[in-house]
C-alpha cells in the first residue's frame, strides 16, 4: 500500500513547517500578529503530525526527504524588515500548501480503504491547513503594498 509514503511525506511536511512558523514567528517579533499568529499555526501543526501516527502504525510510514529538501530550499534563514516579511510568510504559504495537497491525497486514499477514522482526522486537520493558507494569503497582501511600493 503506497499510503505510507504519503502518511511520511505528510508528517514530514507538518513537523518542517512548525518548525517554520517558530523560526519566523521569533524573526519577526515586532509585529505581534505574526509572532502570536505562527505560534497558534505551530501549535496546530505538532497536533496534525500527532493526529497521524495512529495511521502510520496502521498502514506503516516511509520516511521521505522531500519536505525537508523543500524547508531547506526555503529556509536558509529569516529575513528582515517589510520585505523579510514578505518573502517568509510567502515561503510558510508554499509549505503549508504542501501540506494542504497532502492532507487531500491522504483523505482520498482514506475514502478509497473506507478508513472513517482517517478521514475524521483529514477532515479537521485539512479545514485548519486551509485557515492557515487564507491567513497567510491575507497577511501578504496586507504587507505588499510597505514592502514592494513604498520600503
Amino acid at each position: 500500500m503506497n499510503l505510507a509514503h504519503y502518511l511520511g511525506l505528510l508528517h514530514k511536511a507538518e513537523v518542517d513547517l512548525a518548525a517554520a512558523y517558530r523560526a519566523i514567528g521569533e524573526a519577526h517579533m515586532d509585529e505581534p500578529d505574526v509572532f502570536y499568529d505562527c505560534e497558534k499555526f505551530a501549535a496546530q501543526c505538532d497536533r496534525h503530525a500527532e493526529r497521524l501516527q495512529p495511521f502510520a502504525d496502521r498502514y506503516g510510514e516511509e520516511a521521505d526527504d522531500e519536505p525537508d529538501r523543500l524547508h531547506s530550499e526555503l529556509f536558509t534563514g529569516t529575513r528582515e524588515g517589510g520585505l523579510g516579511l514578505l518573502r517568509d510568510l510567502h515561503d510558510l504559504y508554499l509549505m503549508a500548501a504542501e501540506c494542504d495537497i497532502s492532507w487531500t491525497l491522504v483523505g482520498q486514499a482514506g475514502q478509497g480503504a473506507r478508513d472513517t477514522d482517517l478521514m475524521e482526522v483529514v477532515t479537521g486537520c485539512e479545514g485548519e491547513t486551509a485557515m492557515q493558507m487564507a491567513w497567510l494569503r491575507t497577511r501578504m497582501k496586507h504587507a505588499a503594498p510597505q514592502a514592494l511600493v513604498v520600503s
